[in-house]
């Protein structure tokens, strides 16, 4: 069969996505990507925030047009929009003829067999395929990678404890389980014997990995042992949150060169008042400790963070606040949710809700501070060498696209690399940061241009990432290429290297 298949959400959900596409390509199934050729097509989807319902639903009904006027035979519908609202979905869109569960994705081709089957009770049987939300799948299955070979992300966990009043995610995803460490370590190693450089180690929360499988945290052993890899060349964590940064893990970072100095700790908001009522787990005091303990550890490490802005009751002074501590802090990569109320969350029920007007005022006014921030440091930066992993080539240019370890991939910045040395994806090359532009004007910041062309071509390259290029917006000053990504607003910082 003919199948197109269509990953909305997070790192952690393209995984599943990819899990599946390993199972489906293991079944004999041909993968494609025009929808008008597809025999079955499958939506994993999001629900995470008010605009993901959205772009999940719209996914939906698209393609389900497609039952009237195309060769499509069977849609299915995956992920976390599936597992919450699941009844909603076979009662309002009948052209769905099947929903899985966040832990049923093994089931895939079993479901894909059923839903073509000539049996009414066959196809009844997995019209709704749902697991308990605490199981955990584990499958052997190898994946199929969609990021381009040299990285891939790595799910170490599944679900959260900590139930933020703000999040889903528990309820849709079920509490804290670990992927077991010899699991994750054939995973690693299938993963790099296929091509792959980097792993970004991803879960609702990376810190506690360990907890509930072996009684304490075993995020440290877990990384050396993956250190030991041969061929793998990065380690990037994401997901960690602050107040469960331990000495130990802090040492590994430290100790083990192929860990990246890079870590993503998702604070959300930095008012004493505003976090407890989040339902976080540490105060300002506690985040200015840890990221100081980072920085005075591991001095050249980059910290990326995520904040929420107009969340219920939240005062023109606790913004003020949290625009203070971001100034003082000098995040080197930041992102800002506006909050979304979700039904069945106690933030949702909270009284004073936040107009969305003021909730985009104070969005924008943290995102004007942040890419003066940003600016600053790549100013700094100039006559650095750094190491850089190539993305891609820029079209009709001795120019590639790539990464330091300073940038995730998608979320963060690009470096933009002259030379007349054939590379290729993957490949790794020590540079020398030259310059910071305008990627749109080209009017130059500091001693190097963007030219228009290659403006263009900046739009080229993000559209393979998934980025689409009428959606890239120049920045007011200038300085940064920010392309729109609902619900967070990343900036792509722009480099100019040698």
């Amino acid at each position: 069969m003919n199948i197109l298949f269509i990953s909305l959400g997070c790192d952690k959900n393209l995984v599943d996505s990819e899990v599946m596409l390993g199972i489906l390509a293991k079944d004999g199934h041909q993968m494609v990507d025009d929808e008008t050729m597809a025999d079955v097509i499958i939506i994993n989807t999001c629900c995470f925030i008010h605009d993901a319902k959205e772009e999940s639903i719209q996914n939906i009904l698209e393609m389900a047009d497609l039952k009237k006027t195309g060769r499509l035979k069977a849609l299915i519908v995956t992920g976390c929009l599936a597992q919450r609202y699941k009844e909603e979905i076979i009662q309002e869109i009948p052209e769905v003829d099947a929903v899985l569960g966040t832990t049923s994705y093994e089931e895939i081709a079993h479901v894909i067999d059923g839903v073509l089957s000539d049996s009414p009770m066959e196809r009844g049987d997995v019209r709704l395929t749902m697991k308990d939300v605490d199981y955990l799948p584990v499958t052997d299955t190898h994946r199929m990678v969609t990021t381009g070979g040299h990285f891939a992300y790595l799910k170490i966990a599944e679900g959260c404890d900590k139930h933020c009043t703000y999040c889903i995610i528990p309820k849709v995803r079920g509490d804290f389980r670990s992927v077991p460490m010899e699991h994750l370590l054939e995973e690693a190693q299938n993963l790099v014997d296929g091509g792959v450089k980097e792993l970004i180690l991803v879960a609702q929360e990376t810190t506690m990995y360990g907890t509930d499988l072996y009684g304490e945290k075993r995020l440290p052993q877990l990384l050396r042992a993956l250190c030991k890899i041969s061929g793998l060349r990065w380690i990037r964590i994401l997901y960690c949150y602050p107040e469960e940064i331990t000495d130990e893990l802090i040492q590994v970072i430290k100790e083990e060169p192929k860990i990246c100095h890079y870590l993503d700790l998702p604070i959300q908001h930095a008012s004493d008042g505003i976090l407890k009522r989040m339902g976080r787990r540490t105060s300002r005091a506690q985040l200015i400790e840890t990221i100081e303990k980072l920085r005075r550890e591991i001095p050249d490490i980059a910290l990326r963070t995520t904040l929420i802005t107009g969340f219920p009751g939240e005062t023109q002074e606790q913004h003020e606040e949290l625009m203070d501590f971001v100034d003082q802090m000098e995040f080197d990569r930041l992102g800002v949710f506006t909050y979304s109320p979700e039904e069945d969350t106690p933030a949702a029920s909270m009284p004073d809700q936040i107009p969305e007007e003021v909730k985009e005022e104070r969005q924008a006014e943290l995102m004007e501070l942040q890419q003066d921030i940003v600016f600053d440091q790549a100013e700094d930066r100039i006559g650095e060498e750094l190491l850089v992993m190539i993305e891609g080539k820029v079209a009709d240019e001795n120019a590639y696209v790539g990464r330091t370890y300073r940038d995730a991939p998608n979320v963060d910045g690009l470096i933009f690399v002259n030379t007349s040395e054939e590379l290729m994806s993957g490949d790794f090359a020590k540079v020398k940061v030259t310059g910071y532009a305008d990627a749109n004007t080209g009017n130059s910041k500091i001693n190097k241009t963007l030219s228009e062309k290659r403006a263009a071509n900046v739009a080229e390259v993000l559209k393979t990432k998934g980025i689409t290029p009428d959606r890239i917006i120049a920045d007011s000053k200038g300085d940064t290429v920010q392309p729109y990504k609902t619900p967070e607003e990343n900036r792509v910082s722009i480099c100019i290297a040698e």
